[in-house]
């Protein structure tokens, strides 16, 4: 099977990127099943059932969180009954909605999608690595291939999750800095990796938000209202092949462009 998935979709830039784009790279690459980061795709902070149906309507499959996951309140009401949003898995038990769901592609197929937050210079959550333990030993039953989208700031967290599962999951993919990193491969055992798939958003801010609001708040040192920036988009993504059977990577690659202003 071949996945897309989009690297964290920031605000009303990033979701008319993907509107504007993504049919057009489904086809082009020929794509079964389309995964998005999606914890700032309602005004940079937080999920939206009408964010989230937005993003399901033009084509994205699933929706992963992170750490900004709960900052649109309304999320408590349709997170539990909304199968599509995964949120990190490593949050506490109770917790409302899931941290991996089961999912069909075009070919009858099927993919799980997991979501865990890291721990390095961010909430302290459960341990990630035993966290996805837990979640390998339920999913097994059900399909070979599983991506997991590891929603972390540091790289070095990041990289040691990716050589932990490498052989136990088909791809490991990092999210949150918003940057998009240029050490893809395929790790022994047939895992995908890549530190960060990046940022689908504004081009010209500081990860996404006004540049000039995140300047003057490094030099004052005083507290800051941030809002998204406006202008034209980038968009960053990675391609995975994957197979059915085994859940091996036979291939990842990244997507990187800007949008066109010429058109």
């Amino acid at each position: 099977m071949r996945l897309l998935m989009i690297g964290d979709i920031v605000g009303r830039p990033g979701r008319r990127a993907v509107r504007e784009n993504l049919k057009r790279l489904t086809q082009e690459w020929d794509i079964d099943f389309v995964i998005a980061n999606g914890e700032n795709a309602a005004g940079g902070n937080g999920i939206t059932q009408s964010v989230a149906e937005e993003l399901f309507s033009i084509g994205i499959d699933v929706l992963t969180m992170g750490n900004h996951v709960w900052d649109k309140k309304e999320v408590f009401s349709f997170i539990d009954t909304d199968y599509r949003i995964v949120r990190p898995a490593n949050y506490p038990p109770g917790t409302p909605g899931a941290g991996y769901g089961i999912f069909e592609v075009k070919s009858g197929a099927k993919v799980a999608v997991c979501n865990l937050s890291g721990r390095v210079f961010m909430p302290e959550l459960d341990c990630p690595f035993r966290k996805a333990d837990e979640m390998l030993a339920e999913i097994k039953e059900y399909t070979q291939v599983t991506l997991l989208d590891f929603h972390a700031e540091a790289t070095s967290e990041k990289i040691a999750l990716g050589w932990y599962l490498a052989g136990r999951v088909s791809a490991v993919v990092g999210t949150h800095t918003h940057v998009q990193t240029a050490d893809e491969r395929i790790l022994p055992g047939g895992t995908a990796y890549i530190t960060d798939v990046g940022m689908t958003g504004p081009r010209d801010s500081v990860i996404g938000v006004k540049k000039e609001l995140v300047i003057n708040k490094f030099i004052s040192m005083l507290p800051q209202r941030f809002a998204v920036a406006t202008g034209p988009y980038q968009f960053n993504a990675i391609v995975l092949d994957i197979n059915d059977e085994t859940g091996q990577a036979l291939a990842i690659e990244r997507i990187h462009f800007m949008e066109n202003l010429a058109k």
